[in-house]
């Protein structure tokens, strides 16, 4: 079987195309498959990604030469042919089809199998080699249907609200934050802090169908907007721009609340097991439609996933990265 992507210092390579995916370093050319910054990185020549994901690309890298493509379209780079797939990890996202002299590789960026109402839901591609994060490769990591999430975060705003005290709920400010909103009953406002409202913008802008919130200046507090939800960014928890918002009650969104000790470390007494990445069952179920019979793995959970797919009869091997992907920066943090 050809190598039809190489792995290098910056990266993954396609040498019959000259472009890196996803690069750490500047390249001349790069296809990005969404806009997280361990995947969307500042410096390279161009950059080429979905029409969804360059917004979001745009507004975090500045001034950048770069196109968007449909999903599903085919392009021709060098003697290269590539496609953009939904991955269902966070609106734009996308899987990166490369065939060269009939030979297929898919770069599977981040990925989640289960549709979240929000994000273009994850379609298989069938390849020969599948690179395919495991940001939560173990066993261990199951998680709950989203609907089941959705009612036990309400039944917690809801009880917040019946004491009088405000709900602050830690969410990445891309992909998670919106889908929270978009997947809440309504039973207050919808409060944001500045982070997640300039990503909610860009979306709401481009058609995706978020609820209206309200941005939190300092004339918005818990006696304008009673019994409200605040939405922001992890590093928000506990601070004094959290604060202001006096009696109220924190938790975290993330697929690491699945694990007790993890809740500990960051003393919350709350959390929501909702991950934008695919659990054990979702990698397994993925990689197996594929149908490729060789696949590397990255992000996350390496070895012991490559163990595993070893004893199911996969030519697996490792990617090293430079980066390990928002959630884990944040588990570590």
């Amino acid at each position: 079987m050809a190598n039809v992507l190489t792995f290098t210092d910056s990266g993954i390579y396609c040498p019959a195309g000259d472009f890196h995916v996803d690069p750490w370093r500047p390249v001349a050319r790069a296809l990005i498959t969404h806009g997280h910054s361990d995947h969307a990185r500042w410096g390279m020549g161009s950059y080429l990604a979905t029409d969804q994901a360059l917004p979001i690309i745009r507004k975090r890298l500045g001034e950048i030469t770069a196109e968007g493509i449909p999903y599903g379209q085919r392009r021709q780079i060098g003697s290269a042919t590539v496609s953009f797939h939904p991955a269902g990890h966070v609106p734009g996202s996308a899987q990166i089809r490369v065939e060269v002299a009939g030979e297929v590789w898919v770069v599977s960026g981040d990925y989640k199998t289960e549709p979240d109402g929000l994000a273009e839901q994850f379609e298989p591609v069938p390849c020969h080699a599948f690179i395919s994060e495991c940001t939560f490769g173990l066993p261990v990591f199951r998680w709950q249907p989203q609907p089941l999430i959705m009612k036990q975060i309400a039944r917690w705003w809801e009880a917040n609200a019946a004491e009088g005290k405000t709900s602050i709920l830690g969410a990445y400010s891309f992909g998670k934050a919106q889908r929270l909103m978009a997947g809440l009953p309504a039973l207050g406002p919808i409060l944001t802090h500045g982070a997640v409202e300039e990503i909610t913008s860009i979306l709401r802008a481009q058609g995706y169908p978020l609820p209206d919130t309200i941005r939190v200046t300092p004339e918005v507090t818990a006696k304008t907007h009673p019994g409200a939800i605040v939405i922001a960014p992890p590093a928000a928890l506990g601070s004094a721009w959290a604060g202001r918002f006096g009696p109220s009650d924190e938790a975290f969104a993330s697929g690491w609340m699945a694990v007790r000790g993890i809740r500990r470390r960051r003393s919350l007494g709350t959390g929501f097991a909702l991950s934008d990445h695919a659990d054990w069952d979702g990698l397994n179920t993925a990689i197996h439609a594929t149908g490729a019979s060789r696949v590397f793995v990255t992000h996350g959970y390496t070895a012991p996933f490559r163990h595993w797919l070893e004893t199911q009869g996969y030519d697996a091997g490792i990617v090293d990265t430079r980066f390990t992907g928002d959630d884990v920066e944040e588990a570590e943090a």
